[in-house]
C-alpha cells in the first residue's frame, strides 16, 4: 500500500495508476486520507467493489437478514425483483 497526497497524485497520475496495480494508493488531503485509488483487472472486479459501497444493496441486505432471523425467508427471486422496483 502507497500513500500519498493530492498534490502528488495529480502531478504524477500516470504513475500512480501503475503503483495501484501492486496494492491500493491511498489519497490525502491536508494529511487525512481522504480516497483509495485501486487497480481493476475484470469486470466482475469492479461489479464486486461498486455493490460493496451500495446503500441501497446493504439496506435490503440488512432486511432481508432481519426477516431470516425471525422466521421471514424472501425467495432469491423476488429478492432481485425487489431490487429492481427499488431502482
Amino acid at each position: 500500500m502507497k500513500i500519498a497526497s493530492v498534490a502528488e497524485i495529480k502531478s504524477k497520475f500516470s504513475e500512480y495508476i501503475n503503483e495501484s496495480k501492486k496494492g491500493a494508493v491511498v489519497i490525502t488531503k491536508n494529511g487525512r486520507a481522504t480516497a483509495v485509488l485501486l487497480s481493476v483487472t475484470s469486470d466482475d472486479q469492479l461489479e464486486q467493489i461498486l455493490l460493496s459501497q451500495s446503500l441501497m444493496l446493504k439496506k435490503l441486505l440488512d432486511k432481508s437478514e432481519k426477516q431470516a432471523s425471525l422466521g421471514h425467508k424472501i425467495k432469491h427471486k423476488d429478492f432481485w425483483e425487489e431490487l429492481e422496483n427499488k431502482k
